[in-house]
């Protein structure tokens, strides 16, 4: 586990805050949990443990990110840290890593409660600017400490993303199906789960129809920002998390002397959120179709059409 060192270049926040020109940098470790794909390999023959051990491996440091948040009073960037993809990661990986959370950049207006991702999918660029989401915040007197700071708890329930592959949950399978056996003409004796093989992934998981978020924020810096697209509570988001990702800062300063351009992105075609959405449904859809997902029969490597 990365230790975590926060470098404060002022008194406190408030101090801090109070230069004219204050900029903050906070840097992020975002770890998801592979449980729900390692899952999708249960039973499938033409994968060998080996290969699955190799899958997972990849997928597990695929999906452990860091980011850098920088800051000023009113508005914020959050990106990937940028690094050399994982030997052996082919497209169909890096379709899933970018539906992760990764990739482009997310930039957040709290005074103007806007944000603006760029975001390539597919091979096609996206330039997705809308209204920041509206999470109403429960907050607790619960604290705990990240680093030397005191942080409260707060919650929100919100309805998941349905174009981020983090929020997907592994279907509960029925277990009369399980039990129900049929006789094959060798008169050996099989499940219908062992007769009709699912190997798309995306057959096999739904999406909840809300999930609860859990933020701990630190009110010694009084900055309505945090990673990705959390925002709205009373101070930074230290860390933050969905169940199956959590986003712990790492690594934090106050008034940085290197001051970095916190603007908006401007490439790739714009569209609404939802708008982006039904575009990745719909070739979510056509990628169902091909057999697509971990082990599945469909090729991962194609281009979003206009």
């Amino acid at each position: 586990m990365k230790k975590i060192v926060f470098v404060i270049l002022s008194l406190t926040g408030f101090t801090a805050l109070a230069q004219k020109d204050f900029q903050g940098m906070a840097v992020y470790e975002s770890k998801t949990s592979t449980a729900e794909f390692a899952k999708n390999f249960e039973g499938n023959k033409d994968i060998t443990p080996e290969m699955k051990t190799q899958i997972m491996e990849r997928m597990k440091k695929a999906f452990e990110k860091t980011f850098i948040l920088n800051f000023d009073k009113s508005a914020s960037i959050y990106k990937e840290e940028e690094k050399l993809d994982a030997p052996g990661q082919g497209g169909g990986m890096r379709m899933m890593t970018s539906m992760m959370g990764g990739g482009g950049t997310y930039y957040k207006n709290v005074k103007e409660k806007t944000y603006t991702v760029d975001k390539e999918v597919f091979g096609k660029e996206f330039l997705i600017k809308d209204s920041l989401p509206k999470y109403e915040w429960v907050l607790s007197q619960e604290t705990k400490k990240i680093g030397d700071y005191t942080c409260f708890k707060a919650t929100a329930i919100t309805q998941p993303s349905k174009t981020d592959f983090r929020n997907f949950r592994r279907k509960e399978e029925k277990k009369d199906e399980e039990k129900t056996e049929t006789t094959s003409k060798e008169g050996e004796t099989k499940t219908d789960t062992e007769k009709v093989k699912k190997t798309n992934f995306l057959d096999e998981v739904n999406l909840p129809k809300e999930i609860t978020i859990t933020a701990w924020y630190c009110p010694e810096i009084p900055i309505n920002q945090g990673p990705e697209g959390y925002w709205g509570l009373p101070g930074l988001i230290m860390e933050v998390n969905d169940g199956k990702t959590n986003i712990l800062c790492s690594k934090l300063a106050l008034n940085i002397k290197e001051k970095v351009e916190i603007k908006a992105p401007t490439s790739g075609d714009k569209v609404t959120q939802k708008e982006f959405d039904d575009t990745i449904l719909k070739k979510m859809e056509e990628f169902r179709e091909m057999g697509g997902g971990p082990g599945g029969r469909g090729s991962m490597q194609f281009r979003m059409g206009r």
